[in-house]
């Protein structure tokens, strides 16, 4: 469980496929305080470490395995080497909860169509599939590349976020860029809600 804070950018340092894809990731975290089998958000995918250690030229990494059902339900296909991902621990007993509940379970790809200036923030434009839209709402919270955002508005299969400076500052978002596709899960609430609805 997550709550959609990024405490640190990583990097793909290698990919390979060893029947399931096995990511290096580097990172700014002391993988000695990582254990061998936690879970760790990367780009909103809920990933256990299989591995980890450090190297005189990238510092600290972890690994990470991805299976092909991952790999076609997000982004991770189009991970190489130089790659940014967003990290963040897995959520302790007692910590701030500064975001919202996120799984680390990806509903689907959410592909940025617009991106412009408003104020000092950037407001991105994402579309997502029709059978996924009705889970979107103004106000509502969802998570996109594993970031806690605020849905500002919703336009049929579109909806739109502000990112401010200092988002853009600590997650990918910064270098994001038109027609990226980004790992997207909606909001538990929405989806039991959802569900309820289906019932009556």
């Amino acid at each position: 469980m997550f709550t959609g804070m990024i405490t640190d950018i990583g990097k793909v340092l290698n990919a390979e496929e060893l029947g399931d894809t096995r990511f290096v990731l580097g990172t700014s975290y002391d993988v000695n305080a990582i254990d061998i089998g936690a879970s760790i958000s990367c780009s909103g995918v809920c990933l256990t470490v299989v591995d980890k250690g450090k190297d005189s030229k990238t510092g600290d990494w972890f690994a990470v395995d991805a299976s092909a059902e991952t790999i076609s339900c997000s982004n991770l296909g189009d991970w190489q080497e130089g790659t940014r991902v967003n990290l963040e621990h897995s959520l302790r007993i007692g910590d701030e909860l500064g975001g919202h509940i996120v799984s680390g379970h990806v509903d689907a790809l959410a592909e940025i169509v617009g991106i412009r200036s408003d104020g000092d923030s950037l407001r991105f434009v994402f579309e997502v599939p029709d059978t996924l839209k009705r889970y979107v709402a103004s106000k509502g919270s969802i998570a996109l590349n594993g970031v806690s955002l605020t849905v500002n508005e919703v336009d049929d299969t579109r909806f739109g976020v502000n990112i401010i400076p200092h988002t853009q500052k600590l997650t990918t978002f910064g270098s994001a860029a038109i027609g990226d596709k980004t790992n997207m899960e909606i909001d538990i609430l929405a989806r039991y809600v959802a569900r309820l609805n289906e019932i009556d």
